[in-house]
C-alpha cells in the first residue's frame, strides 16, 4: 500500500490542483492531501481568497483524495512523514528555492517527485482575469 502526499494552497481550486491530484493517485494507492494554513500562505504567497475550512471541504469533495489534512506544514519533517505514513511526496515542478528547502528532508530520503506543472492556469491568473474581465461594473 503505497501513501502517496501531495500538500498546496487550494485556492480557487482548479484544473492544476486536479492534474497533481490525479498524478499522485497513478503514483499510489491512496492520495493525502495537505491544505496549507491561511496563516501560512499569507506569510510566503497571499491572503487566500477561500478560508482553509473551505478549501479543505473543496478538497475532500475530490473523488481522487482519500485523506485531508488541514493546516499542512510547509516543511515536510521526518516526524510528519513517519506519523501519516507517507511513501511518497509529489509537488509540481513549478518549484522556488523556498520549496526546495521545505522538500529538504523527502529530496535526500529519495522520496519526492516532481512533475509537470499544469501552464497556463494559477490561482493568480485566476484572479488577474477576474479583475480584467469583471473589474468594476
Amino acid at each position: 500500500m503505497i501513501r502517496v502526499y501531495v500538500d498546496m494552497v487550494a485556492d480557487l481550486f482548479h484544473v492544476g490542483h486536479l492534474n497533481i491530484i490525479k498524478e499522485a493517485s497513478s503514483a499510489g494507492d491512496v492520495v493525502i492531501v495537505g491544505v496549507h494554513s491561511d496563516k501560512d500562505v499569507a506569510q510566503y504567497k497571499r491572503t487566500p481568497v477561500i478560508n482553509q475550512k473551505e478549501r479543505c471541504e473543496m478538497v475532500k469533495a475530490c473523488r481522487y483524495v482519500d485523506e485531508v489534512i488541514e493546516g499542512a506544514p510547509l516543511v515536510i519533517t521526518e516526524d510528519f512523514l513517519t506519523t501519516n505514513k507517507i511513501d511518497l511526496v509529489i509537488h509540481g515542478d513549478d518549484v522556488t528555492e523556498k520549496i526546495k528547502k521545505q522538500h529538504q528532508f523527502v529530496t535526500r530520503k529519495n522520496m519526492m517527485k516532481y512533475i509537470p506543472y499544469t501552464k497556463g492556469v494559477s490561482t493568480t491568473s485566476i484572479i488577474n482575469k477576474i479583475i480584467k474581465e469583471y473589474g468594476e461594473r
